[in-house]
């Protein structure tokens, strides 16, 4: 009698566990919901068709230049290292990195006691050697008379020593005035003026060290000689020569920049198989040496789809539109890929989307531009 009572137990238990898996299969299917009947709409698609403000834009197909990207560093045309050309301590160092200077501007002053004393001594030199050459040329002038008023009152050795120590006067005075033009132009060498007009990058001394010949001090560009230098792959390089205007694109600025080719190296790199291509730029007071810089080069036509940029929503990394008919009606969430920005409003498509369909666009709220994505 139990054996029975406790079959019958689990065969009510399983009946039971059964029945609620049915009616959890029912639920899930959708069987205690609304029906839609046929050629009706969901209410949130439905919802959406009585969008109101949305306007709608066709898919178009657009044929423009490509434009290929070569990256590349701003370099100058004209840098030039300062460096002392005697050796003396520095006195006083009148530039810091950043200033701008001219040409012929004091920059450096280096300590002139060793130089000045240099001179004076060649002065003085000089003084004894004039005060030798003066006594010599007068001996000289009075062994000439004395030959000639009275012959054989002096020997011809005689005659020729006096017009040998003359000249040798004559050549000591000479070199006295060189060692005192040297020891002035000694001196003014303690005097460090800029070549040229420019904009002091480095700095590689301070007051107090001791400047020696050759060693640069200081390093200087001139601003207006701003080249982007980038490696061209050959296939482009080629077809480039000095004086095109190409466009150049500086990230840091968000600016875009008329560039001019300057120079093109005839020599490729064996290794990327590119060619050194550098453009020179319009003189800016934004732009400085090392910035990171992007040369557009045209590369052909290209044939894609252009949308509005409106018409793309975004959810986390995923992007998509909604498609309607001619009327704007029956919309479609479609997931699409899009590239890049062609003007700032319009947005080429790789994916999800076909020529001449419609799309729905979002009202403006503000004239504020989409930001730019260089087509390229």
């Amino acid at each position: 009698m139990v054996r029975w009572v406790r079959r019958l137990v689990l065969a009510v238990v399983v009946l039971a566990a059964v029945g609620a898996l049915g009616v959890g299969i029912a639920w899930w299917a959708g069987m205690f919901g609304e029906k839609i009947e046929p050629g009706q709409r969901p209410a949130a698609v439905a919802a959406r068709e009585r969008l109101e403000g949305y306007e709608i834009d066709q898919v178009h197909p657009v044929e423009q230049v490509y434009y290929a990207e070569a990256v590349g560093t701003l370099k100058a045309a004209s840098r030039t290292q300062i460096s002392a050309r005697v050796m003396a301590e520095i006195k006083r160092i009148h530039v810091r990195a950043g200033d701008i200077v001219e040409e012929g501007q004091v920059v450096i002053e280096l300590d002139r006691a060793a130089l000045e004393r240099r001179l004076s001594q060649a002065q003085a030199a000089l003084a004894a050697a004039e005060a030798a050459l003066t006594q010599a040329k007068t001996e000289y002038d009075r062994a000439n008379r004395l030959a000639k008023a009275e012959p054989g009152a002096i020997t011809d050795q005689q005659l020729t020593q006096t017009e040998y120590a003359y000249q040798s006067a004559r050549a000591r005075r000479e070199g006295a005035q060189e060692a005192v033009a040297e020891a002035e132009v000694l001196l003014s060498y303690t005097r460090i003026t800029a070549p040229k007009k420019g904009m002091i990058v480095e700095r590689y001394a301070e007051e107090g060290d001791v400047a020696q010949p050759g060693v640069p001090l200081l390093e200087l560009y001139d601003p207006t000689s701003l080249r982007l230098e980038v490696p061209v792959m050959e296939n482009l390089a080629i077809k480039l020569k000095p004086g095109d205007q190409l466009t150049v694109k500086i990230d840091a600025l968000d600016r875009q920049f008329t560039a001019t080719v300057d120079e093109i190296v005839p020599q490729a790199e064996a290794a990327s198989r590119s060619f050194m291509v550098k453009v020179k730029l319009p003189p800016s007071p934004d732009l400085f040496e090392g910035m990171y810089g992007r040369l557009l080069i045209p590369a052909g036509m290209r044939r894609h789809l252009c949308l509005n940029a409106r018409a793309v929503e975004r959810i986390g990394q995923l992007e998509f539109v909604y498609v309607v008919d001619r009327n704007g009606k029956n919309p479609e969430r479609r997931f699409i890929k899009t590239g890049r920005y062609g003007r700032p409003d319009r947005l080429e498509v790789l994916s999800g989307l076909k020529a001449d369909e419609y799309v729905l666009v979002r009202p403006k709220v503000s004239d504020k531009s989409t930001p730019s994505k260089t087509e390229g």
